[in-house]
């Protein structure tokens, strides 16, 4: 497995994406990713808020309406211009910075010694060739009872082998268990990928239990009727959204 990032990718499409997110995300986000995370975040005014991988800012503009205090990085610096510019309305509720998901280190310095009550990842643990150092600054980052929730494309149904059924009503998945790296088409109608790395649900909470979190929320959001152009994805879900808490850990010798 890679171990280092590269954005060179995501510097080659952060133009292309800028325009067809836009201010309010588009449809895969309004539709499927936001109202999702929305129900599981459950952000309130006045709390800390870390945006991982944040692009051009659609989320965190949308917390910082919401009076959340936002802490907000990208490891694509074009991205965080883009992000700083459609953001200036809220610049006194967010604070941008270009940092490697990938890298604990820098992860940590984004706390600046403060924890956070809460941090999100909108569609960026697939990108990410190693995400131990992620899930390990997260959960040290945050307050006891603080919650982490990321979602990524659902890894059982958007394997590097996909492929539709004849009658295009059904999903066939291939190469499952074992973890790799791929190519994956970002925007649809846009010839720009970057890539994935597939990892099976055993290795993805995996991680995230080993690193002492639990799991107590969970969605795999599917568009209705008539919101997406093939039928298949109003029966299964493209992406997963997954809650992870931060455990009180008591002490019985106190």
């Amino acid at each position: 497995m890679h171990k280092k990032s590269d954005n060179a990718q995501w510097e080659a499409i952060a133009d292309d994406y800028d325009v067809r997110v836009g201010d309010d995300g588009n449809s895969f986000h309004r539709n499927l990713i936001r109202p999702a995370t929305l129900r599981l975040l459950d952000p309130q005014p006045d709390e800390r808020i870390l945006d991982v991988a944040c692009g051009n800012g659609v989320f965190s503009r949308y917390l910082a309406g919401l009076g959340v205090n936002v802490t907000a990085f990208d490891y694509s610096p074009k991205m965080i211009d883009f992000a700083k510019e459609r953001c200036v309305a809220f610049a006194r509720h967010i604070s941008f910075s270009v940092a490697d998901a990938t890298d604990y280190n820098q992860l940590i310095a984004l706390g600046a010694g403060q924890p956070f009550d809460k941090i999100v990842s909108n569609m960026a643990v697939m990108g990410l060739p190693d995400i131990q150092p992620l899930f390990r600054a997260a959960y040290e980052m945050m307050k006891p009872d603080g919650v982490f929730v990321f979602s990524a494309t659902h890894p059982c149904f958007q394997t590097p082998g996909r492929d539709f059924t004849e009658d295009g009503t059904g999903l066939i998945t291939y190469d499952y268990i074992e973890p790799q790296r791929y190519s994956y088409q970002i925007l649809a109608d846009n010839e720009k990928s970057a890539y994935h790395w597939h990892r099976s649900l055993q290795d993805l909470l995996g991680i995230c239990f080993s690193t002492g979190f639990m799991m107590d929320g969970l969605e795999e959001p599917v568009y209705t009727l008539g919101e997406c152009t093939h039928p298949v994805w109003t029966k299964v879900p493209l992406p997963i959204v997954v809650r992870l808490r931060k455990m009180k850990v008591k002490n019985y010798y106190e």
